[in-house]
């Protein structure tokens, strides 16, 4: 399997990642509080500007093929994760979680991220490099995903419904109240998890649920098991901040799911040609970008319309 990642790569860009996360929550994080947008303004923008200076390097290392690369996996694996953002707001929302807890939830939440999509990729790596013919199976999974996305009605996300979060409930004994960010308390000798837990299982496994769609999605812009994991990884370190600056107008992209839809079945159908017909990458990154910004534009210029109050005739 061809990759530009070297051991030295993958051992920095690992180490990279480990210092960011203890920064974020041995320094910057240590207390409880509650995320103003500024300051998720501030890490959103250091985020991003680490991934645009990660794209200099390998434009400068390897060429430009392999930056569009990543900024294509990246733009994809960004605006897929924002469905993840609406989810994070209803469980929240149900679970009602004290504004200066959810913070603690996303990070270690984030933390699972980062190993099982590390799981996913080296999966589907191996299964590409194997049988080649899964390249065409997973492009169109994503292009009967982006259709259902497309025609799929207004769902509304139920965490009691979560089997995941069904299963934790009848093994694991829980405290019916928050202690603080502690995830475990002790009490009359009993080892019982906080709803803090349990809101922390419904994340992890709502991003598995998404990284069944957005893993496939990237293989269909790269085989390189480097590019596909650093895009992954630096869209998810920015999806933490992304919420908490954006929880607030989530609401008004309305129009996004038909972007997203729209961006599925292109990379899947993508995918699906790569055997007769390879979309050059710069193409591939001006569709998706006109998708996505078109979605967002069309969120902002056209807003919903409240339904109109019935009147007595």
């Amino acid at each position: 399997m061809e990759t530009i990642g070297t051991p030295l790569f993958w051992s920095l860009f690992l180490l990279g990642v480990g210092v960011i996360l203890f920064l974020d929550l041995g320094v910057f994080n240590r207390k409880a509080h509650v995320i103003r947008p500024r300051e998720a303004a501030i890490w959103c923008g250091f985020c991003v500007t680490l991934a645009l200076l990660f794209t200099a390097w390998l434009g400068w290392k390897f060429g430009a093929r392999p930056a569009l690369e990543f900024v294509t996996g990246y733009l994809i694996e960004y605006a897929l994760s924002v469905d993840n953002l609406f989810v994070f707001l209803v469980v929240f929302g149900y679970f009602a979680v004290p504004a200066e807890l959810q913070h603690r939830v996303l990070f270690w939440g984030i933390v699972g991220a980062l190993v099982l999509r590390a799981a996913f990729i080296l999966a589907g790596a191996v299964l590409i490099a194997k049988f080649h013919w899964m390249i065409f199976l997973f492009g169109a999974f994503l292009v009967v995903t982006g259709l259902k996305l497309l025609f799929a009605g207004e769902g509304e996300v139920d965490p009691e419904k979560n089997p995941v979060l069904r299963l934790a409930r009848r093994f694991v004994p829980v405290t019916p109240r928050y202690h603080g960010q502690r995830f475990f308390v002790v009490e009359n000798g009993r080892r019982l998890a906080t709803p803090l837990f349990l809101v922390l299982i419904v994340i992890e496994a709502t991003d598995v649920v998404f990284a069944v769609d957005s893993i496939p999605a990237i293989f269909g812009v790269t085989r390189d098991p480097f590019i596909v994991f650093t895009s992954n990884i630096f869209a998810i370190l920015g999806l933490r901040a992304l919420y908490f600056l954006l929880a607030d107008f989530m609401g008004r992209f309305h129009y996004l799911k038909y972007g997203l839809g729209l961006v599925l079945a292109f990379v899947g159908s993508k995918m699906v040609v790569s055997g007769w017909f390879k979309v050059p990458i710069g193409v591939s990154l001006s569709v998706i970008v006109l998708l996505l910004g078109g979605s967002v534009a069309a969120s902002w210029l056209l807003p919903r319309r409240a339904p109109a109050e019935s009147q007595e005739k």
